[in-house]
């Protein structure tokens, strides 16, 4: 069963070209126009990609090919490479509230502004989210900065406050670690 799809964004002749050979293909491949295009632009999954003639820089999912004469086993490697790096960075991302944290690149993301993490600092935020209360310092020491003894240290408190700030600085955001009695949590 095939689930990667290739959408041919008005071009027909290399629909053809990719149609004679598609048994031999682990992607399925889909003419598309103008007129049905709209559809295709809300997706948002590593299981498809969108082929054009011209850049397409409103989608997220585009690769453009005018290579005249066309190198066909090129073409089709050039795909497949693409399907793999979409399907590691789509399993990269963790939703945040209006935030994307991508793990690869330790940036969180915001209305298109991004802000570059700390490998800590990412483990923070990942541990935070995956919380479903509030988080005391001392599981924060042990859990993200596997400390083992109770040593007195403002670590924790200290790498929170400068995350709190360059999110603030970034985003204008001040409430995305939210401090109580009884921890910490992002809200």
């Amino acid at each position: 069963m095939i689930f990667k799809k290739l959408f041919v964004f008005e071009y027909e002749v290399l629909f053809n070209i990719l149609d004679e050979i598609k048994e031999y293909l682990n992607f399925e491949i889909i003419f598309v126009s103008k007129k049905n295009f709209e559809d295709i632009v809300k997706v948002d999954n590593s299981d498809y990609l969108v082929i054009s003639k011209d850049k397409k820089n409103d989608i997220k999912n585009c690769i453009f090919f005018d290579e005249i004469p066309m190198n066909i086993n090129r073409l089709v490697q050039t795909i497949n490479l693409k399907f793999l790096k979409n399907k590691f960075a789509y399993q990269s991302e963790i939703k945040i509230g209006l935030y994307n944290l991508n793990l690869n690149s330790k940036q969180i993301e915001k209305n298109n502004k991004k802000l570059s993490l700390t490998e800590r600092e990412a483990n923070l935020i990942i541990y935070l989210n995956e919380s479903t209360s509030a988080v005391k310092i001392e599981k924060l020491q042990k859990e993200v900065w596997e400390y083992v003894s109770k040593l007195e240290t403002h670590t924790v408190e200290t790498h929170i406050y400068r995350l709190r700030k360059k999110i603030k600085d970034k985003f204008n955001d001040d409430s995305f670690i939210v401090s109580s009695k009884d921890g910490y949590i992002i809200n």
